[in-house]
């Protein structure tokens, strides 16, 4: 049984930056509900949190297993195997992973952002696209990568 449940899946630029021709990838986002790994009594975690290496902290929860907030959101693409030599349940390389009580609160300007760096890796933001007009095109890149 998987530790998680999926909020959304949304299509991102596949190196991070919007311009003709690109590739696009899928990007689902991932909650972990707040009763997993909870140290509340009755949650089934008592002998602790199988979870804490690769999830942000547990949470306490009601006596139902409930909280105000996710205890994660993972962003995930079809990349992202599931499954490491630690735990069944780890993602190999999520873009991000953010408490539930970050995601409630952030913007999505700056999620979008903070998945588009994370797609982008090591290379530079895109700043310009130059269409000639016997159609090639070029992409310029700032300096400097983020």
């Amino acid at each position: 049984m998987s530790i998680y449940a999926t909020l959304w899946k949304l299509k991102f630029p596949k190196e991070g930056d919007e311009h003709l021709n690109c590739e696009w990838i899928e990007v689902t986002a991932q909650a972990v509900p707040p009763h997993i790994g909870s140290p509340t009594s009755g949650c089934g975690y008592e002998g602790g949190d199988p979870y804490a290496a690769f999830l942000p902290p547990a949470l306490q929860t009601d006596t139902d297993g409930d909280a105000a907030f996710d205890r994660a959101v993972v962003f995930v693409t079809e990349y992202s195997l599931k499954g490491t030599a630690r735990s069944p349940q780890e993602y190999v390389s999520p873009l991000l992973v953010v408490t539930g009580e970050e995601y409630s609160r952030l913007k999505f300007t700056e999620l979008h952002r903070r998945i588009c760096d994370a797609l982008r890796g090591n290379r530079a933001p895109v700043v310009a696209e130059i269409i000639q007009r016997d159609g090639r095109h070029r992409i310029i890149r700032s300096r400097k990568a983020k």
